[in-house]
């Protein structure tokens, strides 16, 4: 068994004002991924000023925020959420979907590529591969913060969580962000130096993260108010399945250059 960590997940608190590591990581996500963004729109959409880029940007953040918020709380939580509206807005309290996000995340690409007369693939094929660094901060964030954690297990690496209970239990997050982040990441950039037909990179995206988050899911502990729905799968299980029949689809597609 290791030792988890102790890191306080508040970095700093200046009276009823706390910084979080959790928000620290988005923060990160798009600071890192900006420059990475600009490098690819300057080879592939050189049309699109760093004024463009910004409005990109911020309809990218708004999609991830408010879509993964909004997604948690019809995915995971609707009977609480209906109860209490309001507490929607208490995002300070945790609870966020990345399939809300990803839906987010599309309303933004659809607003900016018909504002900018782009194809929809071309800008979400220039989003893509920047999406697996905010995916490796925001579970280590998950990490620090000490939930979404593994089933219980016996084996070497186990970690026993602050939140988790006496038993040690799979490390998940780290799980997540080593094939949703860093693998997809190296396969994202690799495949992007090569030319491919609009939404293979979308495509390859949506296979590899639906088929890591449902791989990861088996040893991932199940929302208790939810547990196991049908075929003793989890809803991330449930919700990434259609991710990997679409991205396969549009994989075996689109699989050869223009």
């Amino acid at each position: 068994m290791i030792a988890y960590p102790q890191i306080d997940p508040i970095l700093v608190q200046i009276g009823p004002l706390a910084i979080r590591w959790y928000g620290l990581m988005y923060t990160l996500a798009f600071l890192l991924g900006w420059p990475l963004l600009s490098r690819r729109a300057a080879r592939h959409q050189p049309q699109l000023t760093e004024n463009d880029l910004a409005d990109l940007m911020t309809a990218l953040l708004l999609g991830v925020v408010l879509g993964g918020r909004l997604g948690y709380t019809l995915f995971y939580q609707p009977a609480l959420y209906l109860a209490n509206p309001l507490a929607i807005l208490k995002v300070w309290e945790g609870g966020m979907s990345f399939h809300g996000g990803l839906l987010g995340v599309m309303l933004a690409v659809v607003w900016f590529s018909r504002r900018h007369a782009i194809s929809f693939l071309a800008v979400i094929d220039l989003v893509t591969p920047v999406v697996p660094l905010g995916l490796f901060l925001g579970r280590i964030g998950n990490f620090i913060n000490s939930e979404l954690w593994g089933r219980t297990t016996d084996l070497p690496w186990a970690m026993i969580f602050p939140n988790g209970g006496p038993l040690p239990r799979h490390p998940s997050q780290l799980y997540e962000a080593f094939l949703e982040g860093i693998v997809l990441f190296i396969l994202l950039q690799w495949l992007g130096r090569k030319p491919h037909r609009d939404g293979f990179l979308s495509g390859v995206f949506l296979l590899g993260y639906g088929l890591s988050r449902f791989a990861v899911e088996f040893v991932r502990e199940p929302d208790a108010h939810l547990g196991l729905l049908q075929l003793g799968w989890s809803m991330g299980q449930w919700l990434s399945m259609p991710m990997v029949v679409v991205g396969a689809v549009m994989v075996w597609t689109l699989r050869k250059n223009p």
